[in-house]
């Protein structure tokens, strides 16, 4: 589970704060049932005595005795029902209430992370995502292949073959991420589907328990500037945080930032860092391999090239076709 060790203190929190909710309700129950069932305090008593009492005979082997005590224990049973019968409580009213029965808001059952635990998880993942409406909307299960050209130039393949053979490497590298990852060029004309395959790919991660943090370059740089130029040391390290220890950082529309020495200088720190940790980094951009190193520098295009899978987008502008139609795109 891709939990940062403050994320996983943080789940944990959350659930001792629901133990003692619930252990503080409890009381609040017992409290009021015992002042309307005046016995209560009493039974309870004896029970937990009973119940000493039985594991004492059953360790010492004394079989009488222990007969005799699951009986007293059985009539002690039956009056408190009754009693609570007769103020219209349930005896269940007197026991622990879980949020989560299964793991009894402990969040593991023996080593192994609850369910509640890992969508708890997902939840917090997909906060620090920022894009969680937006992967509501784009993901594999709302893909429309029907604006793809299936017509397939004299030699060459269909568009729509091209981003079926795609669409099947994304769920591969999605469903093998953990054995495999590796970093992403996605490169192409605007409106190709290069935006909308990056959230696919985040919101399979996220459903897995990944962490996955997403950018414009826009926004990336101007965090990046005003952290520089702010000197606040806390904002610094966490915008660090997200650069190293995030599993997917996705740099979306690389080039329509306003590029300098320092965004360029901000680039390679994100690649180079990521890549020398080992962490795998998704980045779109509308330019081609040329521009590409035309405006980064060789340095930064090198370190891309040659550690990036580079994934061609192409054809009409998809986010115009849905607009108005394809039809009117082709006259």
């Amino acid at each position: 589970m891709a939990l940062r060790t403050e994320q996983y203190n943080a789940l944990m929190r959350e659930y001792s704060q629901r133990q003692l909710r619930n252990r503080r309700e409890l009381e609040e129950r017992t409290a009021e049932i015992s002042r309307r069932v005046p016995r209560l305090p009493e039974l309870k008593r004896a029970l937990t005595t009973n119940a000493a009492a039985c594991a004492r005979a059953g360790i010492r082997g004394q079989k009488e005795e222990l007969a005799a005590l699951e009986k007293e224990r059985e009539a002690l049973k039956e009056e408190l029902s009754r009693l609570l019968s007769s103020g219209l409580f349930d005896p269940k009213d007197l026991e622990l209430r879980y949020d989560c029965p299964d793991c009894r808001d402990t969040g593991f059952i023996g080593s192994t992370p609850c369910h509640c635990f890992r969508q708890a998880a997902i939840e917090l993942l997909y906060e620090r995502s920022t894009i969680r409406n937006r992967l509501a909307k784009e993901n594999f299960d709302t893909l429309s292949m029907e604006y793809y050209d299936r017509t397939a130039p004299e030699g060459k393949r269909s568009q729509y073959d091209y981003m079926k053979d795609r669409i099947a490497f994304f769920r591969r590298y999605a469903d093998e991420f953990d054995k495999k990852g590796g970093s992403l060029l996605f490169y192409g004309p605007t409106g190709t589907g290069k935006t909308f395959f990056s959230n696919c790919i985040a919101r399979e991660l996220i459903e897995t328990c990944h962490s996955v943090v997403y950018f414009s370059a826009i926004d990336l740089f101007d965090l990046f500037s005003r952290n520089t130029f702010s000197y606040n040391e806390e904002e610094s390290e966490e915008l660090d945080r997200f650069i190293t220890e995030s599993d997917l950082l996705i740099i979306d529309d690389l080039g329509t930032e306003h590029v300098t020495q320092f965004t360029v200088s901000k680039l390679f720190y994100c690649i180079n860092e990521r890549l020398n940790a080992g962490k795998s980094t998704l980045i779109s951009t509308n330019l081609n391999p040329g521009a590409l190193r035309d405006l980064y520098t060789e340095r930064v295009a090198s370190r891309i090239f040659s550690s990036f899978e580079p994934v061609a987008f192409s054809g009409r502008d998809i986010r115009i076709m849905k607009k108005y139609g394809a039809e009117e795109q082709t006259s």
